[in-house]
């Protein structure tokens, strides 16, 4: 195997390993979207998600910057997953001789 080979299997190892990684940090953080209802003069906050194919709006009271962070970070998380998985077909396509 000549060198350039060697380094993309080490490359596709790497890509695989932080798919992996980021694979289990999505799943534990919540996923969906904040709105907020503005009752009285203060804001109530719900996350809105779907689960079996329905919108499920839950309340989450009115203190949600944490909560807003975590679905930042998902957010980002879903961005890297996508270039990972762009380049790991990549990867694949060159070890298999079609690139």
């Amino acid at each position: 195997m000549n060198l350039i080979l060697e380094t993309i299997a080490k490359e596709k190892k790497r890509i695989e390993y932080q798919l992996s990684t980021y694979m289990n940090m999505i799943n534990k953080l919540p996923k969906g979207t904040l709105s907020g209802s503005n009752r009285n003069g203060q804001t109530y906050y719900y996350l809105k998600y779907r689960e079996n194919g329905k919108v499920v709006s839950k309340y989450v009271g009115t203190e949600v910057s944490e909560l807003q962070r975590q679905i930042e970070k998902r957010k980002h998380i879903s961005v890297m997953i996508k270039a990972l998985k762009e380049e790991l077909k990549i990867a694949n396509r060159a070890l298999e001789g079609n690139l």
